[in-house]
């Protein structure tokens, strides 16, 4: 429980002046302070928080209500630890005390009031993980204020537990020590952000939520309108377009916690329906006016938050090319220090035949993935299965023995000289691996940035106190899209091309690049963002590249489109993810266990019941008749 008691150590200041007015107001209960032995009045529910007592408390007659987090029966003495959300205190109830009778019927979870003393602990049963454990309350009364039914899942502990069970009872899990300290972190950190935001001139804006459908990237969540039938609204994907036309206002700088929705498949590091981002936008601003204005206030966060974990300083910029070549990712984790690199010209015409065919295409590369201290046979075996789990047909290995000398089915097949090319280029050494993949990297280089992280994962190189930080920079504007045979943006379509207008007119659109950034974490997309398209004629040609006429533009961008007509400053911006910020910070894997109410894997809300069926009356108002698919058999 201790981190939720340092919490409630920071918490019990604000408490205890609400607590003083509350007392202030109360009745007189002809109670006596021992200290003063004059009569005091005691609040309904409490004189003090669960986490307030210290032993300056001692010989205080208080009164504390909360759950019963545990009850122990020793002797016949019961120990109940009472719990509400600034901490834990411990209170012993002896077969003497008149509130006996009423704690032998109290069970897990009962939420009851308690009066008594506050008594020093005997010597040597203190409890140094408890902001209250030097002292504990002896009851003289006690009330139960709400009972019990068996609960479906434990309170006490952080034990693993299925998660549609704890995603239905989420108010119970959300007692639970671990998830409620994540939740307070989540508020903690919010604040923070808010402070440094406005301490760098932002001010907050609250865009709307019901607006027009957008192609952001995702399917948008339709509402359908009652008083225009045939209708729809949109929540938002993201405020972008109201957080440009803000810059045209002329606001300058905004900020916004904002709420995002996107009807998308859920993940482990994406909750399904709806995420909150800190989204920001800046007027007459280049690219590193934006990485000078954002960086100190994300790493600033993390240095706060971060537990004495490392935080990168001066982030390094690293192209979108150069990321997908040495990392195999655009969102690397960069505490493992392995890089890859084109090994091609060493295969090439080599005995190696699978790979020497494979370089007969002419996008064709092979590429290297140092393995330092990798080079046991059973370790090699192990990627070699790893890679047939992820289906492919294995992951080509050669090992460095003493002497620089190769071993492997690769090394006794490309023989000494160019074994030897390679662990030079590699900067390997006696009892190191490397591994191979090959073929066209378009294709393969998720796997081999999936591959680089097993290998630093099993190899234990990654630095697990460290929050490695870059900016991921010069994304294509455009990328080829193959379900559709067309061109198609790569990542934000209101982002100003590298060139502008003219290299719009004059480049062949797939080596094009934008002012497009990301930020890095330690394998995670914390963040994304861009300088903006502001020129009207750039924004309708970059569509137009893109497949949509002036015309479609207009119709679908009209308020941003007229904007531009009258005066548009130069602008950009970004949006971090708050969920993923806070995910990293409280060490969790999963963005459910930083979210308050989430939906399961499946998208639904099993604590609310929601998706629900529409009543007929309700679809009724909205001009809507549900068309459900037929079912199979």
């Amino acid at each position: 429980m201790k981190a939720r008691h340092v919490a409630g150590v920071l918490d019990n200041r604000a408490a205890r002046v609400w607590l003083r007015r509350q007392i202030a107001c109360a009745p007189d209960h002809g109670r006596m302070d021992a200290r003063k032995a004059e009569p005091v009045t005691l609040h309904r529910y409490r004189s003090h928080t669960c986490g307030a007592l210290r032993e300056s408390d001692i010989g205080a007659s208080v009164r504390l209500s909360g759950w019963c987090h545990r009850i122990r029966d020793h002797g016949g003495v019961l120990f109940i630890d009472l719990r509400d959300h600034y901490g834990l205190t411990q209170v012993v109830v002896d077969p003497d005390s008149p509130a006996f009778a009423d704690a032998e019927k109290a069970r897990s979870e009962w939420v009851i009031r308690i009066d008594g003393k506050v008594k020093p602990r005997l010597a040597g049963t203190e409890n140094a993980n408890l902001a209250t454990g030097a002292v504990e309350v002896f009851a003289t009364a006690l009330e139960v204020l709400g009972p019990s039914a068996e609960l479906p899942l434990p309170v006490f502990g952080d034990l693993e537990y299925p998660e549609d069970t704890r995603l239905k009872y989420r108010f119970l899990d959300l007692r639970r020590d671990k998830l409620h300290s994540n939740i307070m972190l989540r508020t903690r950190v919010i604040d923070s952000l808010r402070r440094r935001m406005q301490a760098s001139g932002f001010s907050e804006f609250q865009t709307p939520i019901l607006t027009a459908s957008s192609p952001e990237g995702a399917r948008d969540f339709l509402v359908p309108s009652r008083l225009h039938a045939g209708k729809f609204y949109a929540l938002p994907q993201a405020p972008q377009q109201y957080k440009q036309l803000l810059m045209m206002a002329g606001f300058d700088r905004y900020f916004q916690i904002a709420p995002c929705f996107r009807d998308e498949d859920p993940r482990a590091d994406r909750l399904p329906g709806e995420f909150y981002q800190l989204d920001v936008e800046m007027s007459f601003v280049e690219q590193e006016d934006v990485f000078a204005t954002m960086e100190p206030v994300i790493a600033g966060v993390f240095e706060e938050f971060g537990e004495g974990k490392s935080v990168t300083r001066n982030w390094p910029r690293i192209p979108y090319a150069e990321a997908i070549r040495k990392y195999g990712s655009d969102k690397p984790d960069l505490r493992n220090p392995i890089e890859m690199q084109d090994v091609s010209e060493h295969f090439r015409g080599s005995g190696f035949k699978v790979f020497a065919r494979i370089l007969e295409g002419e996008k064709n590369r092979v590429w290297a993935i140092p393995a330092p201290g990798g080079g046991s046979r059973a370790f090699c075996d192990r990627m070699n299965s790893w890679a047939q789990g992820e289906g492919q047909p294995g992951l080509g290995y050669l090992m460095v023995k003493e002497g620089g000398e190769g071993q492997g089915p690769i090394a006794n097949n490309i023989g000494p000289e160019r074994v030897a090319a390679i662990v030079e280029q590699m900067g390997l050494k006696a009892g190191d691996a490397c591994f191979f993949a090959a073929g066209d990297p378009d294709k393969f280089y998720k796997f081999a940035g999936s591959a680089r992280n097993k290998v630093g994962s099993e190899l234990g190189l990654i630095d697990e106190n460290a929050f490695a930080f870059a900016w991921i920079v010069d994304f294509p504007m455009f990328e080829y899209n193959e379900d559709e045979k067309k061109v198609d943006f790569s990542h934000n379509p209101f982002s100003m091309p590298q060139g502008g207008l003219k290299s719009l007119m004059e480049d062949d659109p797939l080596a094009i690049k934008a002012f497009q950034y990301d930020i890095a974490c330690n394998g995670y997309e914390l963040a994304s963002g861009g300088i903006r398209n502001h020129r009207p004629e750039a924004m309708v040609k970059a569509f137009e590249i893109a497949g949509y006429g002036e015309e479609t533009v207009i119709e679908r961008f009209g308020g941003m489109y007229r904007a531009f007509q009258y005066g548009a400053p130069p602008h950009g911006g970004m949006a971090a993810g708050v969920d993923r910020i806070i995910m990293l910070l409280a060490g969790a894997t999963n963005l459910r266990e930083v979210a308050l109410f989430p939906m399961n894997q499946q998208a639904v809300d099993l604590l609310m019941g929601a998706p629900s069926p529409a009543t007929p009356k309700q679809l009724r108002e909205a001009h809507l008749r549900v068309n459900l698919p037929e079912k199979e058999g």
